[in-house]
């Protein structure tokens, strides 16, 4: 076999070998995206519902003021902790899986949840509250959002669990930050702040 023919066998097994590499890192790079996609669109689910909340609860506040004249600090801390949750919303929607975006919102969220709850803890205090037809209503719909966002936010945390294990396993850690696939966060409320929120039934 002529030395023309060895380097020509060889050219063609090092193509093969690039070739190979190349077609295993578009598909890796492609079970990447398809998984990131996962959890981002997963994450509007959350977002949508998050809003939803946001939106309902000044209409609680609104509608309690008439009964809680002398609980102002209350009703303005629930004020204060909904408009941090909805600057946090806005930084994790621009970045859904950031991680200190994620860390932050899920901060603004066990606020939120423990200043709703000490406004419970007050609504029952006033009978009066609990006949009232616009806020059993609302309360109503705050609850079936919340339940909305628990079923949400654990579609979400499966999607990025299977994102991570995937960008995490070998072969592709060691390309996934070259082809800017970042780890993803989870999101979970802040446990002790949401353990504080009493679950209040307006029947």
């Amino acid at each position: 076999m002529s030395v023309a023919a060895v380097l020509t066998g060889i050219v063609v097994f090092l193509l093969l070998i690039v070739v190979l590499v190349g077609v295993y890192l578009a598909s890796l790079y492609n079970r990447l995206v398809k998984k990131r996609n996962r959890y981002e669109n997963s994450w509007s689910q959350i977002d949508v519902q998050m809003q939803r909340r946001l939106d309902l609860i000044p209409n609680l506040v609104s509608a309690a003021k008439a009964y809680l004249k002398h609980e102002r600090e209350t009703l303005e801390a629930v004020i204060q902790a909904r408009n941090q949750a909805a600057g946090a919303r806005e930084k994790a929607a621009a970045a859904p899986g950031d991680p200190s975006a994620i860390k932050e919102l899920s901060s603004a969220e066990g606020s939120l949840a423990g200043a709703m709850g000490r406004l419970m803890v007050v609504f029952e205090a006033y009978p009066d509250l609990k006949a009232n037809q616009n806020i059993s209503q609302v309360m109503e719909e705050l609850t079936s959002t919340e339940n909305k966002i628990a079923f949400a936010r654990q579609a979400y945390n499966d999607f990025v669990m299977d994102y991570n294990v995937t960008r995490e396993s070998f072969p592709a850690v060691l390309f996934a930050n070259l082809f800017g696939f970042k780890e993803a966060a989870l999101f979970e409320v802040d446990s002790e702040e949401a353990r504080k929120a009493p679950k209040v039934s307006f029947d």
